[in-house]
């Protein structure tokens, strides 16, 4: 795996959009200062991958990919692998309650020849190439496919973390071992001794139960598959005998039937000769309806005679006049007589009224005139008792006043003072208009009186005078309407002639009613009698019918006597010549039963020969023959098939018995500890053959590196092959068997993956700042080399500046109080 391109977006340090382009950088350095950023882009790509990172502690972990504050994290990785182009995608989110969630994830296969810069156009995902995995579950094996590495031998082989650079050179036996097994992937064998266990225990299972079966399949031998077929061959020759048999039986069935159903022919013609019996009221039938039709003629005649009567009176009645226009005449004279009364009573009482109405105008008159002059008095006694008043106010003041004194009206000295009157005259002028007053009061009560009672007077001769009018001209309506009129005592003679007619013509109309009703009565007694000779004629017809096909005499239509006599008569003729014949036709159905009896017999002993129940008397024997047959060859197939699945079942048992054999021998040599350490000390001898040719590349033939019992050791050739412990090793010697460890651990994994692996580059994540020169200088040094050899990109993360300077292609990374960024710097 080769990594092209990474684009970052709020994921850890990298608040803002972020873009590391490793194009053409075989051998590259990340610089900057502690905290900058520089383990975050290994970040980047490892999470762009495997969705996590080793120093999160595992995918719970996935927090830690938003940067402070952010609420989404994107990570995009364009890498190479095998030849091919890949683009994987992560994006991390935060939702409304803080949980982080991988909110997507894909792989995309790139078309060959994708140029990379065109990601900063503004690409569509449907532009990158084909979908290879869409959800962060389909992610694991797609990578796992691409790259050719899981997660931890890619943090083992190709992203070399922090810290963890020397641990498998200076671990313990037992820890390197079980490192080995976990890269390596030993622990398949304890997978493949488990499924051999449970192999082994399923075998066993289903040997038990092919015993179970086999146990259960008795009576198989050879006997019995003779007997079986034995039984078929009997039972298909009682087919034979049955079928030769059963034409016998359906021809004496059907000769049965025949004789039967003749029995039953003659039966059913005497049952309907004996129904041939003629009605016993016949007779009275026939006089019922001569009967019935004298008394509906003459009640039809009687008819004709009432209404004729009827007619007759209409028509007198039609000549005698309306008797409503007479009715009105005599009405109009009736009125004419007492409208003429009433006028004449009017006019006295109009001339009445008149002479009224005339005294209460003149008393009205006199009272008009009394109350002016009672008004004329009051008005003389209110002037009285106002001078009365101020002649005693004047007195008033006068008793007070002496001669020179001023006025109090006028305020003109007084003279003389005028003598005060013996009394006052205010009660009396007061007395006098009081009754001055009551006198008006009197006279207007009567001017009011004698007014109302005038203009009733009006009124009532006003009335009489228009209700006189209205009379007159009533009387000379009337006369004009009477100029015609016989008179009274002639037209009351008219009406009574025309009541008496009204009268005979209802007598007429009932005599009219009572004969149709006769009429209809009769016409009904007519109707019912010739219903019952109907009647008479549907029975006939109907016993006739029943017996035509046995050809009766033809009937007399005119007398039904006669034809039910006639019918009669052939019908006891009939009858006795079919008695005759029936003892004949009751031996012949003996005869037929005896035989089909015989016949039944006979299959019954076909039968019962064969060790089978007689057959019901409805049963049929040639079905259950074939039953017989069909159930004697499944029986016979039965057995075979038996005993075919016993032959199946111990070919079965023995391969079960093998195979749990087998399994349990695999789970066996897997359980024992000899084959996992044979493994492994293979394994760790083809890792330190790599790294020690690797080291020996290195170091220029300086080392070899060398193990016993799980220790790892270095020769030293520039002293005589010294064998040295790797702890005694100095930095820069340590780094460079560390070194050569990884990169023959990464071979080896590759070779015993059972993925194709692709290490086309190597990131070392490693603390350089506690080195010294020389060492910084071997490590360098070292580092060249590995380059040099061109085989895989070589990236190296620090903070040394003395070593990233001899690094041709750096990639600085500054931050500042918002987000880290990334540039490029030398060739």
């Amino acid at each position: 795996m080769r990594p092209l391109r990474l684009d970052l977006a709020g994921f850890t340090a990298f608040r803002d959009a972020t873009t590391v382009d490793f194009t053409d950088a075989d051998f590259f350095a990340l610089v900057g200062p502690t905290g900058s950023g520089k383990s975050s882009v290994l970040d980047a790509i490892c999470f762009a991958l495997y969705g996590t990172v080793p120093r999160w502690g595992g995918a719970r972990g996935i927090a830690n990919a938003l940067a402070p504050s952010a609420a989404e994290a994107r990570v995009r990785l364009v890498f190479e692998s095998a030849g091919a182009r890949y683009v994987a995608t992560r994006v991390v989110r935060r939702d409304s309650r803080g949980n982080v969630k991988t909110g997507n994830a894909g792989l995309q296969l790139m078309p060959p020849g994708f140029d990379v810069t065109k990601l900063d156009t503004g690409l569509s995902p449907e532009d990158l190439g084909e979908v290879v995995a869409g959800t962060p579950a389909e992610m694991d094996d797609a990578v796992l496919e691409a790259v050719g590495l899981p997660y931890e031998q890619f943090t083992s082989c190709v992203l070399l973390p922090q810290g963890q650079f020397a641990d498998f050179l200076h671990a313990k036996p037992a820890t390197r071992q079980q490192i080995l097994v976990n890269l390596l992937g030993l622990g398949v064998y304890e997978e493949v001794q488990k499924r051999a266990t449970a192999r082994a225990g399923r075998a066993d299972a289903a040997l038990e139960a092919v015993d179970r079966i086999l146990d259960g399949l008795t009576g198989i031998d050879d006997e019995a598959l003779a007997d079986a077929a034995a039984r078929v061959d009997a039972m298909r020759e009682l087919a034979e005998g049955v079928d030769g048999a059963v034409p016998e039986l359906r021809a004496a069935r059907t000769a049965a039937t025949e004789a039967e159903r003749e029995l039953a022919a003659l039966d059913a013609e005497l049952a309907e000769l004996a129904r041939v019996r003629p009605p016993r009221d016949l007779a009275v039938v026939a006089e019922a309806v001569a009967t019935a039709r004298e008394a509906a003629t003459e009640a039809s005649a009687a008819v004709t005679v009432a209404e004729e009567r009827e007619e007759k009176l209409r028509g007198e009645l039609a000549g005698a006049g309306d008797p409503a226009a007479l009715r009105l005449l005599q009405q109009a004279h009736t009125e004419r007589t007492q409208v003429a009364g009433e006028a004449a009573t009017l006019s006295g009482a109009l001339d009445s009224a008149g002479a009224d109405h005339d005294a209460a105008v003149a008393a009205l008159a006199a009272a008009r005139t009394r109350a002016e002059r009672a008004g004329a008095e009051l008005e003389a006694a209110r002037v009285a008792y106002q001078e009365a008043q101020t002649a005693d106010r004047a007195a008033a003041l006068r008793a007070h006043l002496h001669a020179g004194a001023p006025c109090p009206v006028c305020t003109q000295p007084v003279t003389e003072v005028p003598p005060l009157p013996a009394g006052s005259a205010v009660a009396a002028a007061k007395q006098a208009g009081e009754a001055a007053r009551a006198a008006a009061d009197t006279a207007d009560r009567l001017v009011a009186e004698r007014d109302r009672a005038a203009r009733d007077l009006e009124r009532t001769l006003d009335q009489a005078r228009a209700r006189h009018e209205q009379l007159t001209a009533r009387m000379a309506d009337l006369d004009a309407r009477l100029a015609d009129s016989p008179g009274p005592a002639a037209l009351r003679e008219r009406l009574d002639l025309l009541a008496g007619l009204r009268r005979d013509l209802e007598t007429a109309g009932g005599a009219v009613r009572a004969a149709r009703e006769t009429a209809r009565r009769a016409r009904a007694g007519v109707e019912a009698a010739e219903e019952r000779l109907r009647g008479a004629w549907h029975a006939f017809d109907t016993v006739r019918d029943g017996v035509a096909r046995l050809g009766p005499p033809a009937a007399d239509r005119a007398d039904v006597t006669a034809a039910w006599t006639g019918l009669a008569g052939w019908a006891a003729r009939a009858t006795e010549q079919r008695r005759a014949n029936r003892a004949g036709a009751a031996s012949a159905v003996t005869e037929a039963h005896d035989g089909v009896d015989g016949v039944r017999e006979r299959i019954a002993t076909l039968f019962t020969a064969v060790g089978l129940d007689r057959p019901a008397a409805d049963a049929d024997p040639v079905r259950l023959a074939v039953v017989a047959v069909e159930r004697a060859e499944a029986e016979h197939r039965r057995l075979v098939e038996r005993r075919e699945q016993a032959r199946e079942l111990t070919e079965q048992r023995a391969g079960h018995e093998r195979e749990s054999r087998v399994a349990k021998a695999l789970a066996g040599h897997l359980r024992a500890n000899n084959f996992e350490r044979w493994l492994l000390a293979e394994a760790l001898d083809m890792l330190v053959d790599g790294a020690s040719r690797i080291l020996r590349e290195l170091t220029d033939g300086q080392y070899d590196l060398a193990h016993d019992k799980g220790e790892f050791f270095v020769l030293d050739h520039h002293d005589a092959g010294l064998r040295r412990a790797v702890r005694t090793l100095s930095g820069g010697e340590t780094f460079q068997a560390s070194l050569a460890l990884a990169l023959a651990l990464s071979e080896q994994l590759a070779g015993l993956s059972t993925t194709t692996a692709s290490l086309e580059s190597i990131v070392l994540d490693e603390g350089f700042g506690t080195l010294d020169a020389s060492t910084l200088d071997t490590v360098a040094a070292t580092l060249e080399n590995l380059a040099a050899r061109g085989d895989r990109m070589v990236g190296v993360v620090t903070h040394v500046p003395a070593l990233a300077e001899r690094i041709p292609v750096r990639f600085e990374v500054r931050k500042d109080a918002r987000s880290s960024r990334v540039e490029r710097t030398g060739r």
